[in-house]
């Protein structure tokens, strides 16, 4: 009896594919598969330290913001603030006041007369209008609506919270630059602060950001000193208002870029 030649004949070339190599999606099915079964079998303590670790990844960045740039500011800032509501006198207020004026001399007298103007009326407050402008006309929306709020609204939160604690200013001796209205928290602390905070944090996506550190940093402590050096601040009323205007301009930032889900510069917008 002849055998029929289709019992010898080789399967059909995509059953053959089939058996030989499968298809990549039901390889990758079964790897996840596999996978959950691994983590089921994990203990719960591993299981949460890569979940812990997901997470990481996923929000480092807004977690930081939350601890370093909101949470420890405002702590600084609340725990200054009791002190000057309750008039208590800080102790290291006078001597560090004291150490500053030991420093005068004619040479820093000009330098820090110019350093306290760049730091409000010729430097940071037209910066503050440029740079709104610019971002505006460069159709930047997000960004120029971030920087409006946050150096607007730190003005005016200085400008508030003068009036609310009422500090009068030092006398220890006759500033070559006085000042007549209140002292806590200091505005060009704050002004100069909040502007750095706006451009690191809008720079920190780019290659710029540690051109910018590197710039703002020493420019908003010279302009701190720059009020100590006067005899117009208290120390305190400077840290104060390094610690509102960080906390403020973070807290902008978080709000506008939707809790750190988005970043600067993503996408035009309008």
């Amino acid at each position: 009896m002849s055998e029929d030649p289709r019992a010898d004949a080789a399967p059909p070339r995509s059953v053959a594919a089939s058996v030989e190599s499968p298809h990549p999606q039901g390889a990758r099915s079964q790897e996840q598969h596999a996978a959950r079964r691994r983590g089921a079998d994990d203990s719960a303590f591993e299981q949460e330290a890569r979940f812990g670790a997901a997470l990481l990844r996923r929000h480092g960045w807004t977690l930081l913001l939350v601890f370093a740039g909101l949470l420890l500011p405002l702590w600084a800032f609340a725990e200054l603030a009791d002190d000057i509501h309750r008039q208590e006198s800080l102790v290291y207020d006078v001597p560090v006041l004291e150490y500053a004026h030991g420093l005068s001399r004619h040479s820093l007298d000009l330098f820090f007369s110019v350093i306290a103007k760049l730091g409000y009326q010729w430097g940071v407050v037209p910066f503050d209008i440029v740079l709104v402008i610019a971002l505006t006309v460069t159709r930047r929306f997000r960004e120029a609506s971030y920087a409006a709020i946050a150096l607007g609204g730190s003005g005016l939160l200085n400008i508030a919270a003068k009036q609310f604690f009422a500090r009068e200013r030092p006398s220890l001796w006759e500033s070559i630059a006085p000042e007549h209205n209140y002292s806590f928290p200091s505005g060009h602390a704050m002004g100069s602060m909040t502007l750095a905070a706006v451009l690191i944090l809008l720079c920190w996506p780019t290659r710029w950001r540690w051109l910018v550190v590197a710039a703002m940093v020493p420019f908003t402590v010279l302009v701190g000193f720059s009020r100590l050096y006067l005899g117009v601040h208290y120390p305190s009323d400077i840290l104060a208002g390094w610690a509102v205007a960080t906390a403020w301009a973070v807290a902008v930032y978080l709000l506008v870029y939707r809790g750190g889900v988005r970043r600067p510069w993503q996408a035009r917008e309008g």
